[in-house]
């Protein structure tokens, strides 16, 4: 969640499987210059987080949408992590293994 950042700060990108989000949060301008805060809930200034992604995600493919101060990120698993089926052939021949046979006395 990112409330009250500026929309036009805000910043994503992947680079070598490491997602990078920067964004800006401003100080809340009064109309008063009378009014001082002991305590405020938002810090303020630039941040910036990172998420290192995992090989099997395909960081090209990243999709990022910004709304009512929630960033939602949708990362896809890459293709060739996906589970695929594997045909396996099959051969109408039955075949036996054969060996020297040992008379049990």
């Amino acid at each position: 969640m990112l409330p009250g950042i500026d929309p036009e700060s805000l910043e994503v990108t992947a680079e070598h499987n490491t997602l990078t989000v920067r964004a800006q949060r401003s100080a809340t301008e009064s109309s008063s210059s009378e009014v001082s805060y002991l305590v405020t809930e938002r810090p303020t200034g630039t941040f910036a987080r990172q998420l290192q992604l995992g090989a099997a995600l395909d960081a090209d493919r990243v999709q990022a949408e910004y709304r009512n101060g929630v960033l939602t990120l949708r990362i896809p698993v890459a293709e060739q992590a996906k589970p695929r089926r594997i045909n396996v052939a099959r051969s109408d021949e039955a075949r036996m293994i054969s060996g020297p046979t040992t008379d049990p006395d």
